[in-house]
């Protein structure tokens, strides 16, 4: 029977978070804006249980989210986390009020009564929690009971047993919380009564079932970049359809070192899957010739990429839909309506960089998954490691990691020192423990020296990752030697770039591509 865990978004740039401790729970769970929600979202009886999640609003400011009451009545249980736990306890007539000590980051919680949500958690004295608050509640409303404080917040935990209704200030989802996963398991499992089943293997069958529905007699055309997502996307309609299915790729021009042909070569290796290849780098540097806003080169992709697939479906008979391997981070990131409490970070090129009107209908298995998931799927459809391992490569392409205007000139500069890079991590035997690793060019040169000669160059920034998911990242640490040889590689051998730097910065505060 399918189950999951809906997860109701106020703007908290750390709700990712939950869904990805929900599903590593064997549970699915999805996350919908709190201005999304309607009385027919709960009719299926698939939601076993509702999450709140956190915010930066006040709950007292005029235009703070809000949600109907009639949530409370549909006898689901309910966990509100920081600003949901606010939000309950206003909505229930509690009062919150501004903490005069404020709580942000790691902070020692009490356990003070016994609760389901707490069951085997917080069994010392001190227990160490994850706070990020400014207000608090100051009166619980009537039924609900404090389970848990702080030193700066008398109703850390509250709960109204009788309505399974669980209120925390703190944030469980977030690794600095100990226990935090007991405490979501709690309510998953104990309280909401889920059976904890769903894995790769069960969402593989079901969205395969979609899919024939969906498509029916109907031709698919699949985008394929030759990165994980493409790929399976396409292997996975494929044992769906077969025949009519077929995938293309298109040449941008803005593709790594050999790419293109390395893409054809596996591809029609592996799979006997129908490829056709469109070159078009001329069209795309035309479009994007003078621009350097980055939201306006994916809106620019995106929008050309369409184009491309339009004409070529109209030139094939019966092709009603267009598959992409969008995941679920994109459309997470790419959203800007959360009820104007959240911003968009970026708007992806398959997502926010689509045009409004569309010939095809769009076809996203995927677009529930996290990228860790997607490559369980690929091994659940027996694509070889060679695919399913590789690093991500955002369709822009190098687009995006070439800073400032688009020109050849510059993308072959980038294209060669990516290349130099990426060879080097392949030979110390690291590019299995590196989420991502890439090449940016700066849109600024430097003096420099060589031979005795002055030079003013362009220069690189070396950047690589570790993630499970792309949500959150940590610089990768190379020894100190081995980024010398990288830079001294890339100096010597890259005309044009005259100095290399390393990035450090983790996601957040920055995001892994620098556009």
């Amino acid at each position: 029977m399918k189950e999951s865990i809906l997860i109701i978004d106020f703007g908290s740039q750390v709700t990712k978070l939950i869904a990805r401790r929900i599903r590593e729970l064997g549970v699915f769970s999805q996350i919908i804006p709190f201005s999304d929600i309607k009385k027919k979202t709960f009719k299926e009886g698939f939601i076993k249980g509702i999450i709140f999640s956190g915010g930066p609003k006040s709950v007292d400011e005029p235009n703070s989210p809000k949600i109907s009451k009639y949530i409370y009545e549909l006898d689901i249980p309910i966990l509100g986390i920081c600003y949901g736990l606010q939000l309950i306890t206003q909505q229930f007539g509690g009062t919150i009020i501004p903490s005069q000590d404020r709580e942000f980051g790691k902070t020692n919680i009490a356990l003070k009564k016994k609760s389901p949500l707490l069951e085997n958690v917080f069994l010392k004295k001190k227990n160490q929690v994850w706070m990020s608050h400014s207000d608090k509640v100051f009166k619980v409303p009537n039924n609900f009971e404090q389970i848990a404080s702080t030193e700066n917040c008398e109703f850390a935990v509250i709960q109204n047993l009788k309505k399974k209704i669980f209120g925390v200030q703190f944030h469980p989802e977030v690794v600095h919380t100990i226990g935090g996963e007991k405490i979501i398991n709690n309510f998953i499992k104990n309280i909401c009564g889920c059976s904890r089943k769903w894995n790769m293997k069960y969402f593989k069958n079901q969205i395969i079932e979609e899919i024939k529905k969906k498509v029916g007699q109907d031709k698919v055309i699949c985008g394929l970049s030759g990165g994980v997502d493409s790929t399976v996307t396409a292997v996975l309609i494929n044992s769906v359809i077969g025949k009519k299915l077929i995938c293309v790729f298109v040449d941008t021009g803005l593709m790594r070192e050999g790419e293109s042909a390395q893409i054809e070569t596996l591809f029609k290796k592996h799979f006997q899957i129908k490829l056709e290849i469109i070159k078009a780098s001329k069209i795309f540097y035309k479009k994007l010739q003078g621009v350097s806003n980055p939201e306006k080169k994916r809106k620019i992709i995106g929008n050309q990429f369409i184009k491309i697939f339009e004409k070529f479906a109209s030139q094939q008979r019966n092709v009603k839909f267009l598959a992409q391997g969008t995941l679920y981070p994109d459309v997470i990131e790419s959203l800007s309506k959360i009820g104007k409490t959240s911003v968009t970070i970026k708007s992806h090129h398959n997502v926010g960089g689509l045009p409004k009107k569309m010939k095809l209908k769009l076809l996203e298995p995927l677009k529930e998954l996290f990228k860790d998931e997607v490559r369980m799927l690929g091994k659940e459809l027996n694509i070889p490691e060679s695919f399913t391992e590789r690093h991500p490569f955002p369709g822009p392409g190098l687009a995006i990691r070439l800073l400032g205007c688009v020109d050849k000139k510059n993308i072959k500069i980038l294209r060669k020192a990516d290349a130099i890079f990426i060879n080097l991590i392949k030979e110390e035997g690291l590019y299995d423990k590196i989420w991502q690793a890439f090449c940016v060019l700066l849109p600024v040169k430097t003096v420099g020296v060589m031979g005795d000669n002055r030079t003013y160059e362009k220069i690189c920034v070396l950047r690589a990752v570790t993630s499970v998911d792309g949500m959150t990242a940590e610089a990768f640490k190379f020894e100190d030697d081995f980024l010398k040889r990288c830079s001294n590689e890339i100096i010597n051998r890259v005309p044009g770039i005259n100095r290399v730097c390393y990035d450090f910065t983790s996601k957040p505060p920055g995001t892994v591509e620098f556009e």
